[in-house]
Order: C-alpha cells, then sequence, then structure tokens
C-alpha cells in the first residue's frame, strides 16, 4: 500500500482535491465484516480519546468508542458497502409521461473526505424518460447510498447521476447539489454563510433551453 508522505499532506494542506469518479476502496476493502470493523474502529477511538486526554472512565465518555465505530460503520459510512445499495427497480413509462420529472431538495448529509467533517445540503435530480420510469423515493435513496460515504461533493454529484443513467437506460439525467461543507464552516476560514454548488448534466441536460427549464423548476416555490 502506498502512503502519502507528510510533506505531501502538507502540499495538499486545505486544497479541494478528488482523484476519481469511484471512491478510493481497497480490494480487501470488505474482507472484515461489519461487527469486526466496528471492534477495530472502537479500539481507534478510544486510542484517539486518550491520546487527548479524555477519562475514558467516566460515565459520559466510556461508551463513546462503541457509539463512534457502530456509527462509521452502519450510518455515515454504510454507503461503503454494496449491500447496501438501494434496489433501483424501475417501471414501464405506460401513461408515456414525456416530460422531465424533477425530485428537489432531497435532504442530503454526507461527510468530507478530507478532514471527516459534515456536509450537509440539498440535491436536485430529474431526468426525462425513454421508456423507464422510477419510483421517487428511490431517487432519494440513491442520493442517500452515495452521500454515505467520504465524499468529494464532484464526484457525488457525478456518482448520483451515472447510476439514474444505468438504471433508467437514457443519458438524460441531471444532478445539482447545494451544501455546506464544516470543514470551511466550523475551521479554517470558519466562512458559516458560504455553500458550494455542483451539478453535472447528461444527454438533452447538455441543451440551453432544457437546462433552464431544469433550473426554472428547482425555483419554483412549492413549500407547503
Amino acid at each position: 500500500m502506498n502512503l502519502i508522505t507528510v510533506k505531501e499532506i502538507d502540499e495538499i494542506g486545505d486544497n479541494h482535491i478528488g482523484t476519481s469518479f469511484d471512491t478510493p476502496l481497497r480490494k480487501d476493502a470488505f474482507d472484515l465484516d461489519d461487527n469486526s470493523k466496528i471492534e477495530a474502529i472502537k479500539k481507534d477511538v478510544a486510542s484517539i480519546m486518550q491520546t487527548l486526554g479524555l477519562d475514558l472512565t467516566d460515565d459520559s465518555l466510556k461508551g463513546t468508542p462503541n457509539r463512534v465505530a457502530k456509527m462509521f460503520v452502519t450510518e455515515l459510512f454504510g454507503g461503503l458497502n454494496p449491500n447496501n445499495k438501494p434496489n433501483a427497480s424501475t417501471f414501464d413509462n405506460k401513461y408515456k409521461y414525456g416530460e422531465m420529472l424533477v425530485e428537489k431538495n432531497i435532504t442530503l448529509y454526507s461527510t468530507c473526505e478530507h478532514h471527516l467533517l459534515p456536509i450537509v445540503g440539498r440535491a436536485h435530480v430529474a431526468y426525462i424518460s425513454k421508456g423507464k420510469v422510477i419510483g421517487l423515493s428511490k431517487m432519494n435513496r440513491i442520493v442517500d447510498y452515495f452521500a454515505k460515504r467520504p465524499q468529494v461533493q464532484e464526484r457525488l454529484t457525478i456518482q448520483v447521476v451515472r447510476e439514474l443513467q444505468k438504471a433508467l437506460g437514457t443519458d438524460d439525467v441531471a444532478c445539482i447539489i447545494d451544501a455546506k461543507h464544516l470543514c470551511v464552516n466550523s475551521r479554517g476560514i470558519r466562512d458559516i454563510e458560504s455553500s458550494t454548488v455542483t451539478s453535472e448534466f447528461g444527454g438533452a441536460f447538455k441543451e440551453d433551453k432544457v437546462k433552464r427549464e431544469f433550473l426554472d423548476y428547482i425555483k419554483l416555490d412549492t413549500q407547503f
């Protein structure tokens, strides 16, 4: 395994770097089952806390290593496990709906892979059917699945689009994500107002007219 050097880490600094479309995983990523991973991470978290000088015999702290380990494996990073991938079942478009379908304001919780701090925001996803349609909740679940892993927002946006393109059998899929990164909001520059917007447009969504229609749908006030 190639390990990055301290010098290389210093050179990277706080730069927003993504290395690939696929989430970087080792070949042996799933050799351990979830319970084994929780036990191993629990020891690591305890070691970090002890190094920080915390008293792990305190009633408030003694359960923290186990809680954090379970959260990492089963919640925050549950999207790393392909067994958790949602079944993106599709159906024939029997009602011949040929216009754009937009699922907007999908709540998004992810984790920045550079500092392991939260990314919180909204995803807006759209597609134009080429004969297949997908259940609305499946779009939310696909966003949630890819968000539940250490992420770079650009990669997350692309992964959502490509997964829906594959499921629907069409390139006509788009995704826009607007999110706050706590690595920017709570540390470093500590800019609590800024957010990051990324987009991926496939097929017909690359056309200005279609792209504009999608953006106009997102602006609609549909709060109830």
